[in-house]
């Protein structure tokens, strides 16, 4: 009896955002099925995985992950979409300099549609491809933005090969569990399943990057 009392099962809502065409879900697929393929097609809306973590015999972590597509910065579902989230992922393409440049309006747009500060973690996506990121001040700057801007950290990431995804997920994790104090409090405030059935948004069709 004991032992099953002292068993805790927390579920996290973490949000998945960044430009269209960042690699958002092939972050996803990589990290919940390791699987990858270079043909997502663009999300509409939002979509939805499920990573299951075992930190350790007495501790499980069930990451709900939504993906939400590029374009919804600019409208008005995303305070729908972020209710209740816990942790947050933002994505940027290292091929591409104007979805570094926009990874600012998406953490002003999570700071100011959520009531309360939830950890933000950064990845640097497509490392395994030619990029700006070859300036030797490149990770001083990320250091010094992240800094700023009220990131947590920053991780190179690579959906394709599988680098840096499952650490900066563990990073998240430990941040989300930290803040919360759920080491210390057996009964945290995390989110029900049955009322996200009512609450959360539909799905729309489509894949996403």
């Amino acid at each position: 009896m004991e032992e099953t009392q002292n068993k805790k099962d927390y579920l996290f809502k973490v949000l998945v955002i960044g430009d269209i065409g960042t690699g958002k879900t092939s972050i996803i697929k990589r990290y919940v099925h390791n699987l990858f393929s270079s043909n997502y097609k663009s999300t509409i809306g939002v979509d939805f995985a499920l990573k299951v973590i075992h930190l350790d015999e007495n501790t499980t972590v069930r990451l709900q992950l939504w993906d939400i597509a590029g374009q919804e910065r600019f409208g008005q579902m995303t305070r729908v979409y972020y209710k209740e989230a816990v942790g947050a992922f933002i994505v940027f393409d290292v091929t591409r300099v104007a979805t570094l440049e926009a990874i600012k309006k998406w953490k002003k747009d999570i700071d100011t549609k959520l009531k309360s500060d939830i950890p933000v973690v950064l990845l640097a996506n497509k490392s395994d491809l030619e990029c700006f990121m070859k300036n030797e001040e490149f990770a001083e700057q990320m250091d010094d933005l992240c800094e700023s801007d009220g990131f947590r950290k920053w991780f190179k990431t690579s959906a394709k090969n599988d680098t840096g995804i499952v650490e900066s997920a563990n990073f998240l994790v430990e941040q989300i569990i930290e803040d919360k104090n759920y080491y210390k409090d057996p009964k945290p405030d995390v989110i029900n399943p049955n009322e996200m059935e009512e609450t959360k948004p539909k799905k729309k069709s489509g894949g996403c990057c």
